[in-house]
C-alpha cells in the first residue's frame, strides 16, 4: 500500500531501522512499537521480514538488532560518499597545506572514508577504512556532538574509552562537557588526544546519511590554534558544499 510519497511498508521498515540506530543499535519490540506509533502485530511482521533478509537480527534476549547485510550497504555508501567528497578534500589539502579527512560514525566507531594528503614530507596519513574511537579524535567528537547525550553515553558504554595518549578524555561526563562546547562553537579539536604532537580541527557535514565530519590535521607545530582560526571558514565552506551535494542527490 502506497502513501503520498512512496510505499508505506517500505517507509515503515526503513523507519524501524532508523529507530534501532537512534536507540543504539538494538531495541525490544515494544520500544519499536512505541517509537513508530504502530501496533505490535505490524511491527512484528515488519521485523520478521527484515530478519529474513538479514537487515536485522533477533538476539537470544528477544531484542532486535541491526543485521549484517547493512554492513555491506554502509561500506558501499561510505565509499561513494568518499569518492564524491574527494575533490573538496584535495582543495582543502592544497589551500591549507595539511591533510584533510572525511569520516563518519559506524557501529560505535568512526571510519575514515576519504583523505587528501599534505604536500609536506612530514604529514599525517590516515588509511581510508581505518576505524578509531570517537572520544579521542576530532572527527569522533564532532560526530558525537550531532547525537543526543544519552546516545553518547550508550556508545562509550559499549566500546569503552581507552586512552590513546595521556591527553585522551577517559570520563564520560568530561566528554559530554566538551561536546557541549563543541555544539556551541560548531567545531571540534583533537589536541594530541589520538597521537602526541598532532592537532586536528573538525566540522560537521550536515545532511549526511549518518553523522559525518570533515577535518584537517597535521603536526601541532604547524597546525596551531591560529592556523585553525584561519582554516575553519574554509572547512565550513567545504562541509556546506558536500552537504548541498548530498541533499541534491537525495
Amino acid at each position: 500500500m502506497a502513501n503520498g510519497t512512496g510505499v508505506q511498508s517500505v517507509d515503515r521498515a526503513i523507519d524501524l531501522l532508523e529507530i534501532m540506530t537512534d536507540l543504539g543499535g538494538d531495541a525490544a519490540l515494544s520500544e519499536l512499537a512505541a517509537a513508530a506509533g504502530l501496533p505490535l502485530p505490524t511491527i512484528h511482521r515488519l521485523m520478521r521480514t527484515l530478519v529474513g533478509r538479514g537487515y536485522a537480527r533477533q538476539l537470544p534476549s528477544r531484542r532486535y538488532t541491526l543485521g549484517p547485510r547493512l554492513i555491506r550497504l554502509g561500506e558501499s555508501a561510505g565509499r561513494q560518499l568518499g569518492a564524491g567528497a574527494r575533490p573538496h578534500l584535495e582543495r582543502l589539502a592544497r589551500e591549507l597545506g595539511e591533510s584533510a579527512n572525511l569520516a563518519m560514525i559506524d557501529r560505535d566507531m568512526v571510519v575514515y572514508v576519504a583523505q587528501a594528503s599534505s604536500s609536506y614530507s612530514m604529514r599525517m596519513f590516515t588509511e581510508v577504512g581505518r576505524r578509531v574511537y570517537t572520544h579521542c579524535t576530532g572527527v569522533g567528537k564532532m560526530v558525537l556532538a550531532e547525537l543526543p547525550d544519552q546516545t553518547v553515553r550508550d556508545i562509550v558504554g559499549r566500546v569503552g574509552m581507552p586512552p590513546a595518549t595521556d591527553l585522551s578524555i577517559t570520563d564520560v561526563d568530561d566528554l559530554l562537557k566538551e561536546i557541549g562546547t563543541i555544539r556551541e562553537q560548531g567545531y571540534a579539536v583533537d589536541d594530541g588526544e589520538q597521537e602526541i604532537g598532532v592537532r586536528c580541527f573538525a566540522v560537521p557535514v550536515k545532511g549526511a546519511p549518518t553523522p559525518t565530519a570533515l577535518s584537517v590535521s597535521g603536526p601541532a607545530a604547524r597546525v596551531t590554534y591560529e592556523f585553525g582560526e584561519a582554516a575553519l571558514p574554509l572547512l565550513h565552506e567545504m562541509a556546506d558544499t558536500i552537504s548541498k551535494e548530498l541533499l541534491s542527490a537525495a
